[in-house]
């Protein structure tokens, strides 16, 4: 363990880095040698404390964003890559495995020394490259007695993106799940390139739909940051309420159905009642149910509607009458609770190996939010309190969620309250930089990077849902419970599919 005196994690890349970036903004971006990269991954190995947040790679380099939980200190280390390798980080952050294995089939990057060498992203069926192709997918095996093996999807029964689940049982209790993912591989990160911000902004707002306030809020947070650009007041405040209009919905939406996958139809349909309801009032506020290309670089794209007040204000009064009286249903029912409870677990351990955030991370004990965290504007002046259970299972999960809404509904009666008179958008200078920006989504962290070029167009843009640290801890969670508790396992987690492949 790291000495408890230790100055943590900026002081450290000041030490051991080549150089420092001075064009990044907000947080420090420091370029290392391979022996610099290498003392990070033996600092990782000693020091819990310091979260892996990202690891995402270019032509001839790679980055790693990483964030100190004892001091808030957020910093991205790059190391330049002329041989193609790097020394991985996945034997001390084992969230970075599948980042990896993404950043080889993307841009050619390999963690020489990772133990898990197999393809991600790369499917054998990209027609340049071909490292793949025609290969079948080595699932890892299991052995014992009376094992049999449940492959399901990539194609499901319901209306829901693609991704393969393989099991591995013994009667029916689960002794390893296995995901493939990358179906859904649109290549947003591409797309983006070569696009002015405005444009590459709508590609945002579409890499997960139920985040199309959250991913364009990171991606014009990540570009202001670059460019200087400081956004109006009153698009700070639409914009938050978006994102909570956004987080109530989609927690509305998920309560509703683990409750379904226990075969309690009536509050899977009372909730798709409300979650109807708060998006119809994201409708006639801002022109769009999901808010989609709303959040744009420098503010926001449409002011709210006047005449949608009322309706939001009648909206949150009956979700504060109508959520607890929900929640007292599902805590009182005994066929609930024997499916939710002890179902699922993930350890706080696991979940801090990980660096899990949003219910999965908060129903672990990991007290973390970036709305407080990092106190973006305008939460830095709003009262909010973060929910934090320790039990990790789905009970908590759901609890973490009727927790959260309850918290939305206060935040949007203080930012209706303060919301400012003025412009809901500033100009973009024609100028380059390199910006990075992280904000809590309903699923957890948000994060975008960008370097933009000094004509003003994006170089490079790496977005990164929650779900990257979260997909693996579900194949955790179900072990030891039986293949019929998978569904509610899932929907728990609700991981997002396109926001992981993208």
């Amino acid at each position: 363990m790291a000495d408890q005196n230790d100055p943590g994690l900026i002081a450290f890349f000041a030490e051991a880095a080549a150089a420092l970036h001075p064009a990044h903004k907000p947080w420090p971006r420091y370029a290392l040698e391979e022996a610099g990269w290498r003392r990070l991954v033996a600092r990782l190995g000693d020091t819990p404390a310091w979260d892996l947040l990202d690891l995402w790679a270019e032509p001839g380099q790679v980055h790693a964003a990483l964030r100190d939980t004892t001091t808030g200190e957020i910093a991205v280390a790059s190391l330049d890559c002329p041989g193609g390798t790097y020394p991985s980080l996945a034997a001390v952050r084992p969230g970075a495995s599948r980042l990896e294995r993404a950043s080889r089939d993307l841009f050619g990057i390999d963690a020489a020394d990772a133990a898990d060498r197999r393809p991600w992203i790369d499917h054998g069926r990209w027609p340049v490259g071909g490292a793949h192709a025609k290969t079948p997918y080595p699932f890892l095996p299991a052995e014992g007695e009376g094992l049999h093996v449940i492959p399901v999807g990539p194609v499901h029964a319901g209306i829901i993106e693609p991704g393969h689940f393989r099991f591995t049982a013994s009667g029916e209790t689960v002794v390893r799940l296995e995901e493939r993912l990358g179906y859904v591989h649109k290549g947003i990160e591409g797309l983006m390139a070569g696009r002015t911000p405005a444009d590459a902004a709508r590609f945002a707002s579409r890499i997960s739909g139920d985040s199309a306030v959250a991913h364009a809020l990171a991606f014009a947070r990540a570009v202001e940051a670059a460019l200087g650009v400081e956004p109006p007041a009153r698009a700070v405040f639409l914009r938050a309420l978006m994102a909570e209009l956004e987080r109530i919905a989609n927690h509305l939406g998920d309560f509703g159905a683990i409750c379904n996958d226990v075969s309690f139809a009536l509050l899977h349909a009372k909730c798709g009642e409300m979650r109807e309801g708060v998006l119809r009032v994201a409708d006639a506020a801002f022109g769009h149910r999901l808010m989609m290309d709303r959040v744009v670089p420098g503010g926001v794209a449409r002011d709210i509607d006047p005449a949608a007040l009322p309706a939001l204000a009648a909206l949150v009064a009956e979700l504060k009458r109508r959520v607890p009286y929900l929640a007292r249903i599902y805590d009182e029912k005994a066929s609930i609770q024997d499916r939710t409870v002890t179902t699922g677990m993930v350890s706080p351990v696991l979940a801090m190996r990980f660096a899990a955030g949003g219910y999965v991370g908060r129903a672990c004990g990991r007290d973390f939010d970036a709305r407080r965290a990092c106190a973006y504007p305008p939460y830095d002046r709003l009262k909010f309190d973060v929910p934090v259970l320790s039990d990790g299972d789905v009970n908590a999960r759901v609890w973490i969620r009727v927790r959260e809404i309850e918290q939305s509904l206060g935040l949007i009666e203080q930012i209706v309250a303060a919301l400012p008179e003025g412009p809901i958008a500033a100009d973009l200078p024609l100028a380059g930089g390199e910006g990075m920006a992280m904000v809590e989504g309903f699923r957890g962290e948000v994060l975008c990077w960008v370097r933009i070029d000094p004509a003003g167009t994006i170089l490079r843009a790496r977005p990164r849902d929650p779900s990257w640290l979260q997909w693996p801890l579900l194949e955790a969670a179900i072990k030891d419970n039986i293949v019929a508790d998978f569904p509610v396992c899932n929907k728990s987690f609700n991981c997002s599919y396109a926001g992981h492949d993208l």
